[in-house]
């Protein structure tokens, strides 16, 4: 029980990572004309400094004893120092433009997107000249990557670590080198996407079917240059344990470099509908199998792509959300009533932003926390009718904890506890993504 009341802890801090966003804002559709595509892509690795925590597991024996209170660690307080890298932390970047629709895209190595992270970002490309209608930052949500970036003070107690100025500063800098590298490689591009299966390497933690979809869009100069790759799959970066110290992507972050290697072009790694996916493979030989197994399946996705039309969309949609509160009952086992719980409305945000996207004929859409399989795979298949596939692009932008089915949100669980909106926080998610999605190709009638 007591490691089910930790975990739990460790969501509800994830969800305080978010900051509370401007009420009111309308929703935004660009694009609809057809015009040329150009994309450009970067992937740039950051160097940490020795010794940053790590983020994802708030239990010992990352966590320390005791404070750090003598300042013995500059970079970590609550959490035990890392001890070592495995592999860099990367931040890949895609930048796409049509007509007057630019995107800007970055994938990066952490738990959770923390929002102010993109905001900031958005202001220091800004004083750049550089202006775009969507921009999304997509967490991998290893387990094994860099904590102290976050500003939530909870959020850092519980799973992350205190804010660390110099830590944020060179992811903050990673991300804004990734954007600009990408800028600066941009031209002419032709879209294709494809889709293969990945099975038997996740398994259900609600004991429900998965979605082994691997989903691809590829890049590519007219000559048929790769320019980059963006994989999608639903699966948790907890390959390795909480006694892992040193820095890693996990088996996203192996696969990722699997697949540059191969290519020669960046390869941006977008999350799913994660809340109940762990990986099977454990330890560094499951990140070496699950990494080779991905790597393996996005290939295979990309070799048999078909070229759709560069059409290039972007719609944003707000949406209003239940007060957030924990319920007691679902982290406990059951073993309080269901009338006992604690708001968290002065923490948490009353409304999250979804942005849908559109490249050729895939449509994408984000989620700002872990959402539940089942959830994802309705949106799939109802957005479906109007596009050759959709692909969920999970923990991007902000983090909110889980959004389930109302069946699994009144099972206590790990996920039921981290689950912060209430049983129906799920399908409004999930209802607000279809409507983002409806909303691509309104600007001139395309369906």
């Amino acid at each position: 029980m007591r490691e089910l009341i930790a975990r739990g802890a460790c969501a509800i801090a994830a969800g305080l990572l978010a900051v509370v966003p401007a009420a009111g804002a309308p929703a935004a559709v660009t694009g609809g004309q057809t015009a040329p595509l150009t994309a450009g892509a970067s992937s740039v690795e950051v160097m940490l400094p020795p010794g940053v925590p790590l983020a994802g597991y708030g239990g010992f024996p990352r966590r320390s004893w005791l404070p750090d209170a003598l300042g013995r660690h500059p970079y970590a307080f609550w959490f035990r120092p890392s001890t070592g890298v495995h592999d860099h932390l990367h931040v890949r970047g895609l930048v796409l433009e049509s007509g007057s629709v630019r995107v800007l895209w970055l994938a990066v190595d952490l738990v959770g997107t923390d929002p102010s992270l993109v905001s900031e970002l958005r202001g220091r490309l800004s004083g750049h000249g550089l202006h775009y209608s969507a921009v999304i930052v997509s967490a991998s949500h290893t387990h094994s990557g860099p904590g102290a970036y976050a500003r939530s003070r909870l959020f850092g107690f519980v799973a992350v670590d205190r804010l660390s100025g110099p830590v944020r500063e060179r992811i903050l800098d990673g991300l804004d080198r990734a954007a600009r590298e990408a800028e600066a490689h941009r031209e002419p591009a032709v879209v294709a996407a494809g889709q293969s299966e990945v099975p038997d390497i996740a398994e259900s933690r609600v004991q429900q079917p998965l979605d082994t979809a691997l989903g691809v869009v590829k890049l590519t100069a007219p000559t048929g240059r790769p320019l980059a790759l963006i994989w999608n799959f639903a699966i948790h970066g907890t390959a390795l344990s909480r006694e892992n110290f040193l820095l890693s992507g996990d088996l996203m972050g192996e696969a990722s470099i699997r697949i540059e290697r191969q290519t020669g072009a960046p390869a941006l790694f977008v999350n799913g509908a994660v809340g109940d996916v762990s990986p099977r493979p454990r330890g560094w030989r499951g990140v070496a199998a699950g990494g080779e197994a991905l790597a393996e399946g996005a290939l295979r996705a990309a070799a048999r792509a078909q070229v759709e039309p560069g059409r290039l969309e972007v719609a944003i949609e707000r949406v209003a959300l239940p007060a957030p509160a924990l319920h007691v009952k679902n982290c406990l086992a059951g073993w309080a009533p269901g009338w006992m719980t604690i708001g968290l409305g002065a923490a948490l945000p009353s409304s999250a932003e979804v942005t849908a996207l559109a490249i050729g004929r895939t449509g994408w859409v984000t989620i700002p926390g872990e959402l539940e399989t089942s959830l994802g795979l309705e949106i799939k298949a109802r957005g479906g009718d109007r596009y050759s596939r959709v692909l969920i692009a999970g923990v991007s932008n902000d983090y909110l904890g889980y959004f389930l089915t109302p069946a699994d949100f009144r099972r206590p669980s790990y996920i039921a506890c981290g689950s912060l909106y209430g049983e129906r926080g799920g399908e409004i998610v999930r209802d607000a993504a279809l409507a983002a999605l409806d909303k691509l190709g309104q600007a001139d009638g395309h369906r």
